[in-house]
Order: structure tokens, then C-alpha cells, then sequence
């Protein structure tokens, strides 16, 4: 059994060099005993064995992966942590990709150490304080801080506070180790117990900026212990504010909303204008002429701006039955009338097949504009989104008032979203009768696009007819 002796500082350094010669030297893992800082000696590991003999014709190789694993792991206050580095380095001989293996037991505990340590050395680096210690009238100023970390990061951690604080002298006390940082140059010490540390005027300061920028509005218990543990609590000279604080937020905060101002933003005007344009009821409209010239001069989303022209629905006002697709296609955005194109032929020959005189019914669509995204001299469809179904329900309420079907047939997810509300489970809810927000019965079908899409020949029959079916039951509810 080989026993390997490491020190308190240089840890990781030692540790590398020690596992390089073993693993040249062809030693198994369960054949090294490691030891860390002072030691009073094992029963089976023998330091005084003679070392091992690297094989000289072999190589190690290492992930960088590897390395950068060990350089946090190795610094956790595990026991094993050493033996479990070492198992694994042995490990990546035979399979290097294993230190991408998540699901491996040993790559799984070391990634996990390494992220412990990760933000042990975060809550250092945030909760350290500094008070001054020197005298006034030295050459350079003198600090010193205690802190209690939970694993073995002072080491690796204190070229943080030389870099940040590097134009003062400072000492970091903790239980393991103390960091010194004199003339630029830092060094390490053994452990201390905590020191009499006097509080001074910059921690103060610091108590005001704190208690300053303390939200009464925004308590959240859970996640400032779960950022500040309460295990820093006693050594941070700001922490004993935070009762006082949060038992006076409630109260704070009332005062803050009643001292706010009361004049609205300037912004406050639109966005209350068009919350006025989309809560309006419609004008009543008298005619045809009336309608398609507010129609014309429509502004309320922005899909007028590429549109062709609105396309409003058609047919007799006194129509018992009212068909509500989606929107204009490129045929219909061109001819100005709904369902001329390809879904609307198709739409014409089912509406025969079931018995129904288009010309009787009212046929118009949940948007006015076409929706398209242009590719080459093509003009691809777009479903409107729910804003633009929003915005143009204030003419689909117009034609609703004007024609006062008996009963509206919803043809797809757009129809049925502008009518009911929800475009969810349309298929489920299909053959279904349900309420507009005036009361007026929907009953719901697919669009007749749906059909078209339908690869399947067999499939495609199928669905006309139950898509004829469901037009010859509506048909049947009005007749």
C-alpha cells in the first residue's frame, strides 16, 4: 500500500504530480492511500516505502476536461476526494469520452463536488468583509477579514481579493488556512481561531448603502437566504438589519405606494387610447356601402399594410345560416371576394353535395387581411395570430349584428378562437355545439384547407365526407 502524504498549501499541485507518477507507474487505485495535511500516520499505508518506478514506455493522457474538473474537486472537504480524482484519472487511460459520461458513478460524484465548491468559493468572494486594522498615518492601508468557508477554498480563492485589492494589505483568516496579502505579494499561513475584529467607519458606510437599496415591495424570504445562507449571517456586519427590515416591509411598502406620484405616464395616453379602441363597442352601420368603406380605412393591426384590400364576407342579411373561415388567401386578397380559391371551390362543391345554396348563406371570414410571407413571386399563407383575431372581431361583431344568423358554423381553429375564445381541441370539440358571447349557437367543423392538406387519398374521401356530413347537420339545425 502506498501512502501519499499532501500538503495543506499547494494541494492540488502536489496532488497532480503525485498521481502522474503513479499512474506511469502502472499503480491501481485501490493500491494508494492518500493523506492531507498533517497526519498521524495510517496502519496500512507505509510513507517511508520505497516509491514506485514509472514505466518509461508509457504515456498518460489527460481530458482537458479532466483537469478542469479537478482543479474545483479537489478543494471540497470530502475525504475521498483524492482517491476518487485518482480512480478516474486511471479510468481515462483505457476510455478518455468517459469524462463526458454524466451517467458514470465517479464522473457524476466529482462534477458534483466541483460545482459544491463552485459556489462555496462565489459565497467567499460575496460575503468576505473587510474592516481596517492599520494605522492611519501608514503607507499602505491594512485590512483584515474572517471568514468560515464550508470546504477548502481559501487557496484557491484569495487570487480573487489579491487582484481586486491589490493597492492594500490584507488578511483573510479561516479555520484551515489564512491568506496574507503584503507589498503585492501573497502567502499562505496555517488556520486561526476568529480574531477581535473592531468594526470601522466604512462598514458604517456600508450598513447604510445596504439598508438604502433594501426593496420593501420585493421580500422574497426563500430567495435571499437561498443567495445569502444564514450560516454568513453572523459575520456580516449588515445581516443583523435584515430582521428589523423585513418586519417593516409591509408598512414600508404601503407608504411607498401612497407617497408615489399620481400623474400618469406619458405613455399612459396610448396605451389607454387603444385599450379604448379595443374595448369600443362597433358604430352601427346601415348598408353595404357603409360597411366596406369603414372596412377600406381599416387600421387596427398592422396586416392592412401589406394586403392587396380587405375582403369583407357576402350574402343575403337575412341568411339563417353564417360560415366564418379564416382569412383572405392570395385569390381573395386579389378578387376582394371570400373563398374563391382553392379551398373555397372545394368548399362550394361539399356545400352542393350537402343540399346548401351558397348564395343563401352569409360566408365571411374571422380576419379581413391576407396574412402572407412572400417567397419569390409567391405569396405564402400565414395564420393570423391571436392579436390580429383580437383586433378584427370589431368587424366579424358588425356583420354578426347585421345578418343575426340562427346558427354560425366556426370552419377551423381561426373561426372558433374569434367566436368562442379558445382555438384549443378543435378536433375533440368538432360536430359540437357551443355559444358565441351574444349567445348565438357555433357549431364547429374543420376548414376546408384541412381537406386539401390530406396526402392520403383514402383518408382525403373520408374527411369530405364527414366534412359533408357536418354541413348537412348544421344545414338541418336552421331548416
Amino acid at each position: 500500500m502506498h501512502r501519499v502524504d499532501l500538503p495543506t498549501i499547494g494541494t492540488f499541485d502536489a496532488w497532480r504530480d503525485a498521481a502522474r507518477g503513479l499512474v506511469l507507474a502502472n499503480v491501481p487505485p485501490e493500491e494508494v492511500l492518500w493523506q492531507h495535511g498533517e497526519s498521524s500516520g495510517d496502519l496500512f499505508g507505509d510513507a517511508n516505502a520505497p516509491q514506485p518506478k514509472p514505466d518509461s514506455t508509457r504515456q498518460i493522457t489527460v481530458p482537458k476536461g479532466f483537469l478542469t474538473l479537478t482543479r474545483l474537486a479537489l478543494w471540497h472537504r470530502d475525504p475521498e476526494r483524492f482517491a476518487r480524482a485518482y480512480a478516474l484519472l486511471c479510468a481515462l487511460q483505457d476510455n478518455p469520452r468517459l469524462i463526458h459520461d454524466r451517467g458514470d458513478p465517479r464522473v457524476a460524484k466529482l462534477n458534483a463536488m466541483a460545482k459544491e465548491v463552485g459556489r462555496d468559493k462565489h459565497k467567499m468572494t460575496a460575503f468576505v468583509r473587510f474592516r481596517e486594522i492599520g494605522e492611519p498615518d501608514a503607507p499602505r492601508r491594512r485590512f483584515a477579514a474572517w471568514f468560515e468557508p464550508s470546504h477548502f477554498i481559501t487557496e484557491p480563492t484569495a487570487p480573487f481579493f489579491a487582484k481586486r485589492f491589490g493597492d492594500m494589505d490584507w488578511t483573510i483568516f479561516s479555520p484551515d488556512l489564512t491568506a496574507h496579502f503584503e507589498d503585492g505579494k501573497l502567502r499562505f499561513g496555517p488556520g486561526a481561531p476568529k480574531p477581535p475584529l473592531a468594526e470601522d467607519d466604512t462598514e458604517t458606510l456600508w450598513r447604510t448603502y445596504f439598508r438604502s437599496i433594501f426593496n420593501p415591495a420585493r421580500v422574497k424570504l426563500k430567495a435571499m437566504q437561498a443567495e445569502m445562507p444564514k450560516k454568513y449571517w453572523k459575520n456580516l456586519p449588515e445581516a443583523d438589519l435584515i430582521p428589523e427590515m423585513v418586519a417593516t416591509a409591509r408598512a414600508r411598502a404601503a407608504d411607498m405606494a401612497e407617497a408615489a406620484p399620481t400623474l400618469a405616464p406619458a405613455r399612459a395616453g396610448r396605451i389607454l387610447h387603444r385599450l379604448h379602441n379595443d374595448r369600443a363597442e362597433p358604430p352601427p352601420i346601415d348598408s353595404d356601402a357603409e360597411f366596406r368603406a369603414a372596412l377600406q380605412g381599416c387600421r387596427r393591426c398592422p396586416l392592412w399594410e401589406n394586403a392587396t384590400q380587405p375582403v369583407p364576407g357576402e350574402g343575403p342579411l337575412d341568411a339563417k345560416l353564417m360560415f366564418v373561415g379564416e382569412q383572405p388567401g392570395d385569390q381573395e386578397d386579389l378578387t376582394g371576394r371570400p373563398f374563391v380559391g382553392p379551398a373555397g371551390r372545394l368548399f362550394d362543391e361539399v356545400l352542393g353535395e350537402a343540399g346548401i345554396d351558397r348564395s343563401e348563406t352569409y360566408v365571411t371570414n374571422a380576419v379581413k387581411h391576407f396574412k402572407f410571407k412572400p417567397r419569390g413571386k409567391r405569396r405564402l399563407h400565414e395564420p393570423p395570430n391571436s392579436h390580429e383575431i383580437q383586433h378584427c372581431r370589431w368587424w366579424l361583431d358588425i356583420e354578426r349584428e347585421r345578418v343575426q344568423p340562427g346558427l354560425i358554423v366556426a370552419l377551423g381553429a381561426t373561426a372558433l378562437e374569434s367566436l368562442t375564445g379558445s382555438r384549443k381541441n378543435l378536433l375533440k370539440r368538432r360536430g359540437t355545439v357551443e355559444a358565441a358571447d351574444d349567445g348565438t349557437p357555433v357549431f364547429i367543423t374543420v376548414h376546408p384547407s384541412f381537406l386539401l392538406r390530406l396526402p392520403d387519398p383514402a383518408q382525403k374521401s373520408e374527411e369530405r365526407a364527414r366534412f359533408r356530413d357536418d354541413l348537412r347537420t348544421a344545414a338541418a339545425m336552421v331548416a
